[in-house]
């Protein structure tokens, strides 16, 4: 999906390193993952799949193993996007992934506390 199709005023950066961003859209009720030069839309379910299958990756073996090229096909069933990945971009995508769940659970928390304080 293109960026210009997209009103990047209604999108919400959850999280962001050097390499990449993901953002929140509460109209559409979607994510977008902004990595590798690709501008992705997920839903929740998905994110969190991808989350898995990207934690999943053995980084370590991927560089010691001679017999396989250093790069990893980055997808799961019943997603349309696909990730052709070396180590060191699966490490950032890892770190952008685990970083915005780190977010999301902080949110919750703070959202908990001041709920606790209201009530």
């Amino acid at each position: 999906m293109e960026k210009a199709c997209i009103d990047i005023n209604e999108l919400v950066n959850v999280f962001s390193n050097v390499h990449g961003s993901i953002y929140q859209s509460d109209k559409l009720n979607c994510f977008y993952v902004d990595f590798g030069g690709k501008f992705a839309k997920y839903n929740c379910l998905s994110l969190q799949k991808l989350k898995k299958v990207v934690e999943q990756i053995d980084i370590e073996e991927l560089l010691l193993n001679t017999h396989r090229a250093d790069f990893e096909l980055v997808t799961f069933n019943g997603c349309e996007h696909i990730y052709l990945l070396n180590a060191l971009e699966i490490v950032a995508l890892k770190d952008l992934l685990q970083g915005t769940f780190t977010m999301f659970k902080l949110n919750h928390l703070i959202s908990d506390c001041l709920y606790r304080l209201v009530v």
